[in-house]
Formats: C-alpha cells, sequence, structure tokens
C-alpha cells in the first residue's frame, strides 16, 4: 500500500492510497491518514488504485471521517473500483463514506458541505 497526500484545491486534502488495504496496507496508512484527518478539513481519498479492502481498512476509513467530521468537515471517497464499492456499500457506511466518481463530484460535495 502506498499513500500520498496533496492539497484539493482550497476545500481540503486529497489522500491517494494504492495497493491492498488489508492488516499489512492498513498498518501502512494508520499514522498518515489519522494525522491527515486530525490536522485538516475536508478530505478526498483516492481509491482508484484499491484493488482490495478488509474490515481493517474500513476501520481506518471510518476513524478518519468520524475525525473530520467532528471538526465540521467530509470525508468522501473518489471512484473506488467496483469490487471495493461493493463491500462499502454491503457494509452500510455510504453516509459516513460517500462515494463520487470524479473529482469535479467531489469538488461539488464538498462545496455544498462548505456552504451550510
Amino acid at each position: 500500500m502506498e499513500i500520498s497526500v496533496s492539497q484539493f484545491g482550497e476545500l481540503g486534502t486529497k489522500v491517494v492510497l494504492v495497493g491492498k488495504l488489508d492488516i499489512s496496507g492498513a498498518e501502512k496508512i494508520d499514522v498518515p491518514l489519522a494525522t491527515v484527518a486530525g490536522s485538516r478539513g475536508n478530505i478526498v481519498v483516492d481509491m482508484a488504485g484499491v484493488d482490495f479492502i478488509a474490515s481493517i481498512g474500513i476501520r481506518h476509513l471510518v476513524m478518519a471521517a468520524k475525525t473530520v467530521a467532528r471538526k465540521s468537515g467530509m470525508l468522501v471517497l473518489l471512484d473506488p473500483n467496483p469490487t471495493v464499492t461493493e463491500v462499502l456499500f454491503t457494509s452500510g457506511l455510504q453516509d459516513l463514506l460517500p462515494i463520487v466518481r470524479s473529482e469535479d463530484e467531489a469538488r461539488a460535495m464538498l462545496a455544498r458541505k462548505t456552504a451550510t
């Protein structure tokens, strides 16, 4: 699992994940993702490069989303593949971990959140 962090315009931070979000992958993103969630507002997590997600990976995303929400921010998942999307929908986390399919859709969702 690889993780990189960059700015997402003025709306927040973009986190790009590539690899398997299994036990090993979750361990690699634990501290960096928690740090971003604790220090920033909105987060867009680019999931296009994630080809597997385990419950521990979902747990880290949920924890980050809850941390961001406590600061009135929002965490959105950008373009997870169909398999990962199915796992997330089956988990019933669509409200906490909303999925968008493009950066424009992410910008629109975050802009609406910021306006409210």
